[in-house]
């Protein structure tokens, strides 16, 4: 069988052509840890050490008879438009915490590809990054923060920044965790990043536990196997070997692996302590239920029962986003893209205490805009969180968590000025007097309670900054956005470059806000590709 060298880059090339062709592409280096962001050369069974990297492994060995078709699926998203706050005074969406699309889109960029619209989250673009919000005591639960500028892509408008800061938990101070290490070991994982990355990113996640925490380890493949029973981390060398063990293999049969964790979660459950799955797959069920609309109804089954759900998507070729995302959305979750042992570090080592310890749950945010001062406003982001105006007062709607630590921004672009009037008969009349610019409600319950708390800030109309005297976080988060923005082609960034991007992100980064630095590399490689 003739054999061909090419890159992950020439894939899509290589199906229109349907012919193999050399390329000699190069990746940079992730600059946050120093490790080059290809595939990895697994470790010996008794190391933990972070693996080598090796440039030459960039290109990867495939046969003609080999190369699989791209298969990845994202859903479509319909960008948010401009609102009237005389008919649409009220703008109502769940929070998001997560940030698998910044790190899936940047997977893609750094393999010279650029990414699909509908890959692109905006709200995960901009939650990747923390911002330097007041920090709150544990009977708050989290600050609100606001601020309001001018927009860098349109002069007439401006942006209102909402920033959530949950309150801090050491890890030696998290309680007694229940994990389910839920593990896709079926032959779509067998690729050098999926399992064996996936078992390294554990291994690290093991070593970060303590004494009082135990965990179980669930694969699936054809079938569901328990691996390891509810095990004590004193034991942490019995849980590694347990994880060096795995091989992958077979079908995909998703279904059974889901309700498999959760009966060992709910035998072990500890009633004080944290409990929670982590799903660690591509995402490629084609065994069971395996459509997204079936596995978001049995995720929905299973979340009342105070189990949390964490989602860890690896790969690429096939990679289903979607139904990741659904899982996660609809299983007090949440979901993150490992796309190499420094995000894994990341999310597993250095956020640990977010990842896993819920402070909040089911957040809401209403805004409500003053027709007096705001003429149009829109959302940037989150179009698939969105929610009714009466969901917002109902504790029965399902919305997003808060994990201990986390920030969560939302941006929106208003056109100052006095709103149309509607034709409207019996609507209420706004408050004339009032120089209140919008008021921001949040609505979120602690874990274990069904009761929702309500909190409120307004924003009044001469908090309204100019361009220079916005803070960094800002100005960052905007140039993130616009980023997001013009990788989606919206219609709204006008003559936004990303050598904009570049330099309003540039004269905002320190020298040692390494993801940040990351982040302006990543836009230089865009621009580069245009």
């Amino acid at each position: 069988m003739k054999l061909k060298w090419i890159s992950i880059s020439a894939i899509t090339t290589l199906l229109m052509n349907m012919f193999a062709c050399n390329t000699n592409s190069t990746q940079s280096e992730r600059s946050d840890d120093n490790l080059e962001s290809v595939y990895y050369t697994p470790v010996e069974e008794s190391t933990v050490a972070e693996p080598s990297y090796s440039m030459t492994e960039k290109d990867a060995l495939y046969t003609e008879d080999d190369v699989a078709f791209n298969t990845e699926e994202y859903d479509f998203i319909a960008e948010n438009d401009f609102l009237s706050p005389i008919t649409n005074p009220l703008s109502t969406f769940s929070i998001d915490v997560d940030n698998a699309s910044y790190t899936n889109v940047r997977r893609m960029i750094n393999n010279g590809q650029k990414p699909p619209a509908d890959a692109v989250r905006i709200e995960e673009f901009v939650n990747y990054f923390k911002y330097d919000y007041p920090i709150p005591n544990k009977e708050d639960v989290f600050s609100v923060y606001t601020e309001v500028g001018d927009c860098p892509w349109n002069e007439n408008n401006k942006l209102v920044h909402i920033g959530l800061q949950g309150y801090t938990v050491p890890v030696e101070e998290l309680p007694a965790t229940n994990l389910v290490f839920l593990l896709d070991v079926s032959g779509s994982m067998e690729d050098a990043n999926k399992l064996p990355l996936l078992k390294q990113s554990f291994k690290m996640l093991v070593d970060k536990l303590n004494s009082k925490d135990r965990v179980s380890i669930i694969t699936y493949a054809g079938e569901d196997r328990v691996v390891l029973e509810s095990t004590s981390c004193e034991n942490k060398k019995v849980i590694k070997n347990a994880i060096d063990n795995l091989s992958a293999g077979g079908s995909t049969n998703g279904e059974g692996g889901i309700n498999r964790a959760y009966d060992i979660a709910s035998e072990n459950f500890l009633k004080d302590g944290n409990n929670r799955i982590i799903l660690a797959t591509d995402g490629d069920f084609n065994m069971g239920q395996s459509s997204d609309g079936e596995l978001t109804r049995l995720i929905e089954q299973k979340r009342d029962k105070g189990i949390y759900l964490t989602i860890l998507g690896f790969g690429m070729g096939n990679y289903k986003d979607s139904k990741m995302e659904s899982l996660a959305d609809n299983g007090n979750g949440n979901y993150f893209y490992i796309d190499d042992i420094s995000e894994s570090n990341r999310v597993l080592v250095t956020n640990l205490a977010g990842t896993l310890f819920t402070i909040a749950k089911d957040v809401k945010i209403q805004v409500e805009f003053n027709p007096n001062f705001v003429a149009e406003y829109r959302l940037i982001g989150y179009e698939n969180r969105l929610m009714n105006s009466e969901d917002f007062e109902d504790d029965k709607k399902d919305a997003g968590e808060l994990g201990a630590g986390h920030t969560v921004t939302a941006i929106y672009e208003i056109l100052p000025g006095k709103a149309k009037v509607s034709n409207l008969k019996y609507q209420d009349k706004s408050n004339k007097t009032s120089d209140d610019l919008l008021t921001v409600k949040l609505r979120y319950k602690k874990p274990g309670n069904e009761t929702s708390i309500l909190k409120e800030v307004v924003v009044k109309t001469n908090a309204t900054k100019i361009w220079n005297n916005t803070s960094k976080l800002f100005k960052f988060s905007s140039a993130v956005a616009g980023f997001a923005m013009l990788l989606r082609d919206s219609k709204y960034i006008g003559n936004f470059t990303y050598t904009d991007v570049i330099k309003i992100a540039t004269e905002n980064t320190e020298v040692n806000e390494l993801y940040k630095t990351e982040f302006i590399g990543l836009v230089n490689k865009v621009n580069l590709m245009n």
